[in-house]
């Protein structure tokens, strides 16, 4: 299994433009095949276990909450494949304006990850 992962701050206030944006395009990447998507919004994020932090690592403001989401696929190979579907279908442009996007992409961390543990009850 793959994981798509990524961390963004985001303004507050646009909590609510970002849910609509997340679930559009959520769906988009479920009906080209993806196995989930999930799009987290952070609602406890100290730690005393931890020397560095979600809001740190995007460098979040106080008036920033910070999400967490990740995308699961059958292996790299199905990632790549779904992801081009994605990228094509031009239905994503209708999930938000990307130009004026809820968040900054600037400040967005991403990467791709083969999944190490994978219990489930």
């Amino acid at each position: 299994m793959t994981v798509d992962g990524y961390i963004l701050p985001l303004p507050a206030e646009n909590v609510e433009a970002y849910r609509a944006m997340a679930q559009c395009a959520g769906q988009i990447w479920i009906e080209h095949g993806a196995l989930s998507y999930r799009e987290c919004l952070g609602d406890d994020l100290s730690s005393e276990w931890s020397g560095d932090s979600f809001p740190k690592a995007v460098n979040a403001s106080a008036n920033e909450k910070v999400i967490f989401a990740f995308i699961e696929f059958e292996s790299r190979e199905h990632r790549d494949a779904v992801n081009a579907k994605v990228y094509e279908d031009p239905r994503l442009e209708e999930c938000g304006d990307m130009e004026d996007p809820p968040f900054d992409f600037k400040r967005m961390a991403y990467g791709g990850f083969q999944v190490l543990v994978n219990l489930k009850k």
